[in-house]
């Protein structure tokens, strides 16, 4: 019985750390957030560079940043309902392309999913995308 009770208990402590490794970390994702700098900013001061400021990226709908020029296929997405959601951020942050596209077919508005975004970086750690979702939502 003392053993079943010790493999339980290490079943547990297992669970418990694997949950842990895949938590989201803001102070990493701001570390890595230094990746996104050569187009974005966030902060106080931020300004719109060759992609939008992101403060309050969270939440928000997809195209909606004042004086920022959208590529056609960020635009129609925006307009078909995206919100920047955790879970859509780190979708997106994998294959910004194929995200938007895979989202104006899914809406059946495939025939709105033209041209390209501007966003071509991929980050392909699905870890780094959470903490970087951690860290936008401090701003």
């Amino acid at each position: 019985m003392k053993s079943l009770f010790a493999a339980f208990a290490l079943t547990g402590v297992a669970m418990l750390s694997t949950g842990t490794a895949m938590a989201q970390d803001a102070a990493k994702g701001e570390a890595v957030f230094k990746k996104c700098m050569a187009c974005h900013r966030v902060g106080p001061d931020a300004k719109n560079l060759v992609g939008p400021i992101l403060n309050g990226v969270v939440g928000r709908t997809a195209g909606k940043v004042e004086g920022y020029k959208y590529s056609d296929i960020n635009h129609n997405a925006g307009e078909a309902g995206l919100a920047w959601t955790e879970d859509n951020i780190v979708k997106y942050l994998a294959d910004p392309q194929g995200f938007l596209k895979g989202y104006l077919t899914e809406k059946g508005k495939a025939d709105k999913a033209v041209g390209a975004t501007k966003m071509a970086f991929k980050l392909p750690n699905e870890q780094e995308r959470k903490d970087v979702v951690a860290f936008l939502k401090t701003k």
